[in-house]
């Protein structure tokens, strides 16, 4: 019998990728300290939610790097002489 095929119409996430989708908006919603908010996030255009998730990667990124120069605080060592 003839009819319609309703396949699945939509070309975005599979179900399997949901969980990654969520991840990466409540990682922008955790780092983001309140700046937005989860209904602005969901709906915000993929170019532009991908970008600032990238801004919050390196900025993330800068502040954990390990600090390798000296501070003005740290003193010399000088060793006594023995007695």
């Amino acid at each position: 019998m003839p009819g319609f095929n309703l396949g699945q119409t939509f070309f975005g996430f599979k179900p399997e990728h949901r969980g990654v989708l969520h991840e990466n908006l409540w990682n922008l919603l955790w780092w983001g300290e309140g700046r937005w908010d989860w209904d602005t996030l969901y709906n915000l255009h993929i170019p532009l939610r991908t970008f600032w998730f990238r801004k919050m990667n390196e900025i993330l990124e800068i502040k954990n790097a390990p600090k390798n120069t000296p501070t003005k605080s740290s003193k010399p060592k000088i060793d006594k002489p023995p007695f």
